[in-house]
């Protein structure tokens, strides 16, 4: 009896310390990410001002008259981002509050897993679909649409997102509790103002979380913006023409030719820590609203 009893405290400890272990794997693997970045980039701006690289309006580090304004790339990704957002929170939080609210449990069961099918959609096909199959639709209707264009790039991010926001909403929606419905429905409110004045108020901040991780899973796509968008840097607001996003240069440079050690290289890791910088602050944010989100029904 004993010598289970012993057994039994000794496979717990080694299991204790094989999770601790996978644990402190992916807090020194981030760490270490996070080292190589910071190393690089130092080694960069020894050589390139910071004003420069925040404020300048042309960014050709692999042309001979070298320009290094992380600006330009900026505006290719939050246009990209921009679209691909109009597109998914209208069509997600609707396919949210329809799966949660006006459906039944059978449809639910059917339709959430073959929505969510749409996330385990490689992206390089998403790519592929945006330039051979929603850039010619466009092009019907807008003659001045480039081939590369982040219209068509933004447009086909935004369906692929759809699954995080309307999943995440739906999660939300879901943990509302019934008893404020119940009490809507006592007062007599119909179905449609207790969803969109009780249910999905409550739900904010669960909904706001679901938009923001989106937003982050859209700012740091690749596959998509490389193919649809083009790699023309390019200091612009109009969906017509082609740009490059910051995911979309790394993918450039990585890919290429250019020597190791050498400043175009350095260059990957100063966009990549501007990267890291804004998906941080927006995982950060989404943390926040969570927590906050938790306690406000505990």
């Amino acid at each position: 009896m004993k010598t289970d009893r012993y057994t039994l405290l000794l496979t717990e400890r080694i299991i204790k310390r094989l999770l601790q272990g996978a644990a402190l794997v992916t807090v020194f693997t981030t760490l270490f990410i996070i080292g190589t970045l910071i190393f690089e980039t130092y080694n960069f701006f020894r050589e390139i001002p910071l004003v420069n690289f925040l404020f300048d309006t042309e960014w050709t580090p692999l042309f001979d008259n070298k320009k290094y304004g992380i600006l330009t790339l900026l505006s290719g990704t939050f246009l990209t981002t921009f679209f691909a957002i109009v597109i998914a929170v209208p069509l997600g939080l609707s396919i949210a509050i329809y799966l949660n609210e006006y459906t039944n449990k059978r449809i639910r069961n059917i339709l959430k897993p073959t929505l969510e099918l749409l996330a385990a959609v490689p992206s390089v096909v998403y790519g592929f679909f945006a330039l051979t199959v929603v850039t010619p639709f466009l092009q019907r209707f807008i003659p001045a649409l480039s081939t590369f264009n982040s219209l068509s790039a933004g447009i086909v991010m935004g369906i692929m997102i759809i699954p995080f926001i309307s999943s995440l909403s739906e999660d939300a929606l879901s943990a509302v509790p019934s008893s404020l419905r119940e009490a809507a429905y006592g007062m007599g409110a119909t179905r449609f103002q207790t969803v969109f004045k009780v249910t999905v108020p409550a739900a904010n901040s669960g909904i706001i979380v679901s938009i923001i991780l989106a937003i982050s899973r859209a700012v740091g796509e690749t596959m998509i913006v490389a193919i649809a968008a083009g790699q023309q840097p390019r200091l612009t607001l109009n969906p017509l023409v082609p740009v490059e996003t910051i995911t979309a240069y790394i993918v450039q440079v990585s890919m290429g030719d250019v020597p190791h050690n050498s400043m175009e290289y350095r260059t990957i890791f100063a966009a990549g820590i501007t990267l890291f910088i804004f998906t941080f602050i927006l995982n950060n944010i989404s943390f926040y609203l969570r927590k906050k989100f938790k306690e406000r029904y505990e």
